[in-house]
């Protein structure tokens, strides 16, 4: 059994042995070490060497304007330094500002690089996530600061639902074009935006179902249109929006913030374990880093048999960072594997 078949397996629900792997995408910096310990040359060889059963890539490469704009300019070219740094939109009032915006134009998308790098996941025998990465969460964020966007869901909500709807207008666009151009070569949608901080969301469960709860349901309703499932990235604590997550369709949830509040193993496969499949959950804040090889392979055992075969091993962060060792990886990889062929 392949990679992409295990993965089937999981979404349908009818794997069986050991549970499927991933183990994330490494940072620059840790990817090097990987790459020189290993004595491998490339992500892709690290992979196949981890017993990886999937390949994320997202499409946002895939904007080619002619002038090298991004597809959101929230500084107008500015440098962002924080979070809260005032965009665009900071002192908005008028929706006709709103309108009057440069947004992004689809005409600039070419996916044909996009759909090479499907095929050597395929190639690979791998299944390939995919789609545009979609955290508009963030970018309307940046489009007024952060500050300022939760201060105007409560005395300008029609400036910020303007300007989310014009994000996310752009993305059910690029995804529709793309999901229609690649047909079967994206086994799951995956997109992401973190919506919880290590205690608690960032904004009320009312807020959240307000202006950021409507943004899941157009993105997985563009994906079930193409038949293909829906993987949702958040870190932070998001136990109190899983409820909402899952009203609006989703199947998956990444990467499961192993140290975060309300996020513990336990209470989400009991809580909603039958309605969604999980990936993540190897924790990147202590035990990766710091832990031994054993503590790993231990972690993984008891998170396999907490969630059963129809759950993904990775990371409790995809972006594994460079204090992880080769060492630990390798642990994380053979105890997710184990008993699994």
């Amino acid at each position: 059994m392949n990679g992409r078949e295990k993965i089937t397996n999981v979404m349908n629900r009818s794997n069986v042995g050991a549970s499927a792997y991933w183990k994330g995408n490494p940072h620059k910096a840790a990817l090097k070490n990987y790459l020189d310990h290993f004595s491998v040359e490339s992500e892709e060889e690290l992979s196949l060497m981890m017993g990886d059963d999937l390949r994320w890539r997202y499409a946002e490469s895939s904007y080619k304007h002619p002038a090298g704009k991004p597809i959101f300019d929230s500084h107008l070219g500015k440098e962002k330094k924080s979070h809260g740094q005032p965009g665009v939109f900071a002192e908005c009032e008028s929706l006709d500002e709103v309108e009057a915006f440069p947004w992004p134009d689809v005409k600039f998308l070419d996916f044909g690089d996009y759909r090479k790098t499907a095929r050597q996941a395929f190639d690979d025998g791998l299944a390939f996530l995919g789609g545009f990465w979609c955290p508009y969460f963030h970018i309307v964020a940046d489009f007024f600061g952060m500050e300022n966007y939760f201060i105007k869901m409560y005395e300008t909500p029609e400036i910020v639902e303007a300007v989310t709807n014009h994000v996310l207008d752009f993305y059910c666009s690029a995804n529709e074009l793309l999901f229609a151009y690649m047909g079967d070569m994206i086994d799951m949608f995956f997109f992401g935006n973190d919506f919880g901080t290590q205690l608690d969301l960032f904004i009320s469960p009312a807020k959240f179902s307000e202006f950021v709860l409507p943004g899941i349901k157009r993105l997985t309703n563009v994906a079930r249109t193409y038949n293909i499932r829906t993987m949702l990235h958040s870190c932070g604590s998001i136990v109190k929006a899983l409820p909402m997550i899952i009203d609006a369709g989703v199947d998956a949830v990444h990467p499961i913030q192993a140290k975060a509040a309300g996020m513990e193993a336990k209470r989400l496969a009991r809580e909603f374990g039958k309605e969604l499949i999980f990936m993540g959950g190897v924790d990147t804040q202590e035990l990766l880093p710091f832990g031994t090889p054993v503590q790993v392979s231990e972690e993984v055992h008891r998170l396999r048999d907490i969630f059963g075969p129809d759950f993904i091993v990775s990371p409790s962060h995809e972006a594994l960072l460079a204090n992880v060792s080769p060492e630990n990886l390798l642990a994380m990889s053979r105890a997710a594997k184990k008993n699994g062929e």
